[in-house]
């Protein structure tokens, strides 16, 4: 089960970035971000007073620094957007947001299976090349932070809300998102952006935040049903849903390292499956 909802996340991750990616090139990032964010936040109030639960201060702790991952990790990955460094920054970020959490896993005492392991070291390399965007430009050293910031962010999205059990319901993802939006408005705020929605193209950010709201809730009932070495491995595959849906929808070309990249994807995720 942790798998299928690992999987479940993972979808609805590539399809909330490819829905917010194709606004974004014809319009303000920020605004798709910021307009994103305040839908997943609406989205998550909702299921919190639908579902109920009972949060303690220390579950509600996690979800507000699974916002600051949010935040932060969305606004280096929109710098380095933004700089023409996608080529370097997307797949640093995806390999970061994999990594972290399963060193906060085996941390606090998680043992996976070999099956899972050999799984995880497919995954690496997988989602590094299905992310890498061949000859990509910019300054490699600026990427390399960008992307190494973004996928701290990210990865500390995934390790603090596996931190938060079942009895928490979901009110500390309704804060995560609330902080989320924060961040993203003092952020584009910071870097001269604007983020305040202004055209009616950028309500497609609507889409994109019920999408990302649907897929931190899968990630998160996935860490309440198995390990998060696994969930945030397999949810971290995201990338390829999205390559996969640019090249079916608008007709990107796959280049071969991604197609490779592909391929170790499908491979991690039936190791970590068998595991």
């Amino acid at each position: 089960m942790v798998v299928v909802l690992s999987l479940v996340a993972a979808v609805a991750y590539g399809l909330s970035d490819f829905v917010g990616g194709l606004v974004s090139r014809r319009t303000s990032a920020w605004a798709v971000a910021f307009t994103g964010n305040a839908a997943a936040f609406a989205g998550a109030v909702v299921l919190a007073l639908a579902v109920g639960g009972s949060p303690t201060r220390s579950d509600l702790l996690w979800g507000a620094l699974a916002g600051v991952g949010t935040g932060a990790g969305g606004a280096f990955l929109y710098r380095g957007l933004a700089a023409g460094r996608m080529g370097v920054v997307a797949p640093i970020s995806a390999v970061g947001a994999a990594l972290l959490p399963v060193c906060v896993g085996v941390a606090t005492g998680e043992r996976p299976a070999l099956l899972v392991w050999l799984g995880i070291a497919a995954a690496v390399p997988g989602i590094w090349l299905v992310s890498r965007e061949p000859g990509g430009s910019g300054d490699l050293a600026a990427g390399i932070l960008d992307g190494v910031l973004a996928g701290l962010g990210f990865g500390l999205l995934f390790a603090a809300m596996g931190q938060v059990p079942e009895e928490a319901g979901f009110a500390p993802l309704a804060l995560s998102q609330a902080v989320a939006m924060v961040c993203v408005a003092l952020t584009a705020a910071a870097l001269g952006g604007r983020w305040l929605p202004y055209e009616r193209s950028q309500a497609w950010g609507v889409v994109a935040g019920l999408l990302a709201t649907a897929a931190v809730v899968a990630f998160l009932l996935a860490t309440q049903t198995g390990l998060l070495t696994v969930a945030s491995v397999v949810t971290s595959l995201y990338p390829a849903i999205t390559i996969a849906l640019a090249a079916v929808v608008v007709r990107e070309r796959i280049h071969a390292s991604q197609a490779i990249g592909l391929v170790l994807c499908g491979v991690a995720v039936g190791l970590v499956a068998a595991g």
